[in-house]
């Protein structure tokens, strides 16, 4: 697929498909904006109030609420539509409602004659993406969730805030699902090239037992959130936006995307956050890791996980 237009269209104008129109207006990473929601006045509303600071963006783009023949021409399609985490929810507990609603959104795309990329931010996000591609008829490399890109935001930051250091000096990933039983591979984080195991015997800020602390913090980081505000949403939204660049700017670049296995792992059928070369076709190849026993032990109970999920709902 080769990006002409550099047309954005995002389902669900929620917090979440806001935030993620308002970031990637403000990169400048778009020509052209629709807006898609079941409340029609709620997306005419967000496309006028988006407008009003188009002439203090870094681009001139067009935003606007449409429809779903507004697909046929688009290089993107974002998907954040569904039913929302509230508090004392896992991800997975929306598996059943949102997985109806991605069938039905999907099949309406597609009808429209979208031949782009879609990128998924709806929770679960990892088992919606198989939905979406299962649903499409697309490859599995043009369905691309955003997996594991917040965890890893927030596995940097985190561990960039306990050494007083920049967050984009800290190097590592957390894969499999984004929820609960996430993996964090300290085998191979850095931080300015140096393993991180290695940098903790000589730096008092931080320890062994503080590894186990801070993914821990990651893991709960949306729970924590949902319980002061109700929602997580800055975070996706430049978390998503980046995805998109990546795409409309064929970047190559190793983002920790939801991506279908292939065998890659030892594991085959599913779509899990693995650090993947994104590129304007969507996901090119999955990197693996060679990571230590106890993490591929971990990597393979997560999957397994999502895994059961998928038969449930098939």
């Amino acid at each position: 697929m080769k990006i002409t237009s550099r047309k954005v269209v995002v389902i669900g104008t929620g917090f979440v498909g806001t935030s993620i129109a308002y970031s990637m207006i403000n990169r400048g990473l778009i020509n052209e904006l629709v807006l898609i929601d079941v409340n029609q006045d709620k997306a005419e509303g967000e496309a006028l109030d988006l407008l009003d600071g188009i002439s203090w963006a870094k681009e001139n783009v067009i935003v606007r609420a449409g429809n779903y023949k507004d697909c046929e021409n688009a290089d993107i399609v974002v998907i954040t539509a569904g039913v929302n985490q509230k508090p004392g929810q896992s991800r997975l507990d929306l598996v059943n409602t949102n997985a109806k609603i991605m069938r039905s959104i999907v099949t309406q795309v597609m009808d429209s004659g979208f031949d782009g990329i879609f990128v998924i931010a709806s929770n679960p996000v990892d088992i919606l993406t198989y939905v979406a591609w299962e649903t499409s008829g697309l490859d599995q490399s043009r369905i691309v969730g955003t997996g594991t890109t917040l965890d890893t935001t927030r596995f940097r930051k985190e561990l960039a805030t306990k050494l007083e250091i920049d967050p984009r000096s800290v190097h590592g990933y957390i894969i499999g699902e984004h929820g609960d039983s996430e993996v964090a591979v300290w085998s191979h984080t850095t931080v300015g090239g140096k393993p991180i195991l290695e940098f903790i015997v000589k730096n008092k800020k931080i320890g062994l037992e503080d590894l186990s602390n801070l993914s821990n913090k990651v893991k709960n980081a949306a729970y924590e959130i949902i319980d002061k505000k109700q929602a997580t949403y800055y975070g996706i939204g430049m978390s998503t936006a980046r995805i998109v660049k990546a795409i409309l700017n064929n970047e190559q670049v190793i983002l920790p995307v939801s991506a279908y296995l292939r065998g890659e792992y030892g594991q085959e059928g599913v779509f899990t956050g693995v650090p993947s070369v994104v590129n304007q076709n969507g996901v090119r190849e999955i990197i693996e890791l060679n990571m230590d026993a106890y993490e591929m032990k971990q990597f393979e109970k997560s999957v397994n996980q999502l895994k059961e999920v998928i038969e449930s709902i098939k």
